[in-house]
């Protein structure tokens, strides 16, 4: 559809700006979810986090989409603090990369990056939650404890370490959100990355895009799952091959 440009150039177009904003979004999800899931279930922890975790558990089953619209009525429309839409301010051209540059694309993507956060903080919570639930019984952490170690070190050397191997699967997994994208998040917002991409790409029919987008998901997702294998040894010795 868009010949003579071809289907590789598209992607590279798109691709930084997905990897910068559903990238850096889900890991700021998986890093406050999952501390947040292991202090509620680890003894000690201030009580001010159950208050905390039921706002987000709430907005876990709600769309991507429809916490967008939230977030722009609120912060765009409503405070106008954030731009509605786009990825840099319209009729602007920068020349190289400046701190105005840098500050102009965090603002234009803070509300959609918002709008994944706050659906996914919860979902990752809570199954940390479990799983530190199930590990704080274990035999290592009595152990640790009748040892006299720091309740520190226990929570993060013996706890939540054992506790994060799920989640790193997850994770692992749910990178596969960095190419695809949020579609309808970039839609909305109108932002250049691989989502709205494959949604203009659909709409058109432009079949080779498509496929495209698509090889460069299963492409990741394989390299996802190829980093896990390896860095699975490092984060749990158990699982290490022994000749």
């Amino acid at each position: 559809v868009r010949h003579p440009t071809s289907v590789i150039d598209l992607i590279l177009q798109r691709l930084p700006w997905t990897l910068g904003l559903v990238g850096v979004s889900l890991l700021i999800s998986f890093v406050l979810g999952t501390l947040a899931g292991a202090l509620l279930a680890w003894p000690g922890s201030p009580r001010s986090l159950k208050a905390v975790l039921p706002i987000f558990l709430t907005l876990s089953p709600i769309p991507y989409f429809m916490l967008a619209f939230f977030v722009v009525l609120l912060f765009a429309i409503t405070l106008a603090w954030f731009p509605i839409a786009g990825a840099s301010r319209v009729g602007t051209i920068y020349e190289g990369w400046d701190l105005a540059r840098v500050w102009d694309i965090v603002r234009h993507s803070f509300l959609p990056a918002l709008s994944i956060v706050l659906s996914q903080v919860g979902f990752w919570a809570l199954g940390m939650r479990g799983m530190m639930v199930t590990t704080a019984g274990e035999d290592y952490v009595t152990l640790a404890q009748m040892r006299g170690l720091s309740p520190t070190r226990i929570f993060g050397q013996y706890a939540m370490r054992n506790a994060m191997l799920p989640q790193l699967t997850s994770l692992a997994l749910a990178l596969s959100l960095i190419v695809s994208g949020v579609i309808l998040v970039e839609y909305i917002f109108r932002y250049p990355g691989m989502g709205s991409l494959l949604f203009d790409a659909i709409a058109l029919f432009d079949y080779f895009t498509i496929y495209g987008v698509v090889l460069v998901l299963i492409l990741f997702v394989a390299s996802a799952t190829l980093i896990l294998d390896l860095v699975y040894p490092l984060i749990d010795p158990r699982v290490r091959r022994t000749v």
